[in-house]
């Protein structure tokens, strides 16, 4: 996860040095946004590593949770103080951000998994990332990292939630390799794009439009889609609402299903609202991404899935 982590942050800087429109600069500002990021990142990927949460929960006890929460905090503070952006309105909304889910999860701290507390948090995270002033909170550099900040920001809220305060069981929160992976990825991927393709371009929401001029990006793009994208999102979608909806009705189709239809509802404001081709295509898609979660455990495995959907989408489709 370490070596992981050092490539990551590596392409990071290089994105930012070459990409982000002469945002470029040094100094302190450059200097406080790094090391907020760095230590973000090190910790969603971390917690990926093998038995990494249960060390951590043992460490430091029923607190755990709060903890991370503050360390959270203390790297937005961090950022906020170094790019001179910090203000009583900013750390007012990030604290809000941090702590109301984690005090809403630790009144369900006796109930079993899916209580209404694990719903209603799940979807306030994903409002606050959907339809938050993510520029407003890190409006330094600008860009789509302001974006990337609070997308990794939510997953070491849940983190700090949902794995540590709540000790949810079987999210699949790992980074690795399984047996019979290859099958479980190639497999729904290859059927997907046979059945999502000749839809979605019989629906005219496709348009086959290769972007040759951008296969340059191809690699720090597909490795964005899939750590600051599909990861998150199979983080929310599978690990923790498929997992809880299974839980609650003890029916795993029910929660798969349930779920897959979530998720495409969560993108019927993409592009134009209401996007119900959209919304038909996610599901389905969702579907596919779920099977995988199901098979594999690994919330890491639906994810290249997922990454793979929209990186063919990204360069070879409009």
């Amino acid at each position: 996860m370490l070596g992981l982590w050092a490539v990551l942050l590596a392409t990071f800087i290089l994105f930012v040095q070459f990409s982000a429109h002469g945002y470029w600069t040094g100094g302190r500002s450059f200097a406080a946004t790094l090391l907020a990021f760095s230590f973000l990142l090190a910790v969603m990927l971390l917690f990926a590593a093998r038995n990494f949460c249960d060390r951590v929960a043992a460490v430091a006890g029923p607190g755990a949770g709060w903890l991370l929460g503050v360390v959270i905090f203390f790297l937005f503070l961090i950022y906020a103080l170094g790019t001179g952006t910090a203000s009583f309105a900013r750390l007012g909304a990030v604290a809000a951000f941090i702590f109301l889910p984690l005090l809403l999860l630790s009144t369900a701290q006796a109930s079993a998994p899916g209580s209404w507390q694990d719903f209603a948090t799940l979807a306030a995270i994903w409002v606050a990332v959907k339809f938050g002033p993510s520029h407003w909170l890190w409006p330094y550099p600008g860009g789509h990292l302001a974006y990337i900040f609070t997308i990794i920001t939510a997953v070491n809220i849940a983190i700090a939630g949902f794995l540590l305060l709540r000790r949810a069981k079987g999210v699949g929160y790992s980074i690795g390799w399984g047996p019979s992976w290859t099958l479980h990825i190639l497999g729904p991927l290859i059927i997907f794009a046979c059945v999502a393709i000749p839809l979605g371009l019989k629906l005219h929401f496709l348009v086959y439009a290769p972007h040759i001029s951008e296969w340059k990006s191809f690699l720090p793009l597909s490795i964005a889609i899939l750590f600051f994208t599909a990861f998150p999102e199979e983080l929310l979608f599978r690990g923790l609402l498929q997992n809880f909806l299974s839980r609650a009705t003890k029916s795993g189709s029910v929660g798969w299903i349930t779920a897959s239809v979530l998720f495409g509802f969560s993108h019927i404001t993409n592009m134009h609202f209401p996007n119900w081709r959209y919304v038909l295509l996610a599901s389905i898609a969702g579907l596919f991404y779920g099977w995988t979660w199901r098979k594999t455990g690994s919330i890491f495995a639906s994810a290249i899935v997922h990454a793979f959907v929209d990186i063919l989408w990204h360069f070879l489709f409009l």
